[in-house]
């Protein structure tokens, strides 16, 4: 069977503590992946895959298995993976990388896929507008200084800050977003077209756990793809379409 389809999911949160049942929602992940194998060419994974993760230099934190035996499975097979950071999971290095066999990226991508389209792929943190304070957080979670700092605590009292933090506002086993989530992203792609050479045929983003497909005057797409704890949706290209879905098992 020919590798004819690229996938885009986002936000799967694996570890968070909000999880009630952390087996089974990785078990649920798992079984998408294996469900596209046969033919995935690409895979995007637009920010937030990991609800924290931290790469130390000589060890590796525990958990999520067979989640990334399932993308390195992928990798094995031809399957091109790109890793987005997220606000979640921005400290990957170059462990699983080097490991499962992806490319990970930090900010926004454009490329041209199957049928000529131009699609412009971001986790969605870190375009429009944003509040002042969430600017300064993200340049100091970049920031190598803060790295290393942070590096040089034991891990009994990074993870279980790091797990508090992203608890903070949600409720156990779901996640509500914020009213109007997703229209800064729209508003972002209709002002990036205005002087995008070439233009963008479609905008993917992740980052606000909601399901939008919107279509702009210009013909452009902005599509946000929801996330992995109460929607498990995901877009894919055949080359002709792009289809925002949701798996059922």
């Amino acid at each position: 069977m020919d590798r004819d389809l690229t996938y885009f999911i986002c936000d799967l949160h694996l570890g968070a503590g909000y999880i009630a049942d952390a087996r089974a929602h990785e078990k649920r992940i798992v079984d998408f992946l294996h469900s596209i194998a046969p033919r995935a060419r690409r895979l995007f994974l637009l920010g937030d895959i990991l609800d924290y993760w931290w790469e130390y230099r000589d060890v590796v934190p525990r958990g999520f298995t067979r989640f990334f035996g399932a993308l390195a499975s992928l990798a094995d097979a031809g399957v091109e993976i790109v890793w987005f950071k997220g606000n979640h999971d921005i400290w990957i290095f170059d462990y699983l990388p080097g490991e499962i066999g992806m490319r990970v990226h930090d900010g926004a991508m454009t490329v041209t896929l199957e049928g000529g389209k131009t699609f412009f792929l971001e986790h969605g943190d870190g375009v429009g507008r944003l509040p002042r304070s969430f600017r300064l957080l993200r340049r100091l979670f970049r920031c190598r200084p803060a790295q290393v700092m942070f590096a040089a605590i034991h891990p009994r009292w990074t993870v279980g800050f790091a797990h508090a933090w992203s608890s903070h506002s949600r409720k156990r086993g779901g996640y509500v977003p914020a009213s109007g989530a997703g229209e800064s992203l729209v508003e972002f792609a209709r002002e990036y077209n205005l002087t995008a050479s070439p233009h963008v045929d479609y905008f993917i983003f992740g980052h606000h756990h909601t399901m939008l497909d919107r279509t702009l005057e210009d013909g452009a797409r902005v599509v946000v793809a929801g996330d992995w704890i109460s929607h498990f949706s995901y877009a894919v290209w055949d080359g002709k379409e792009l289809k925002l879905l949701t798996y059922d098992q």
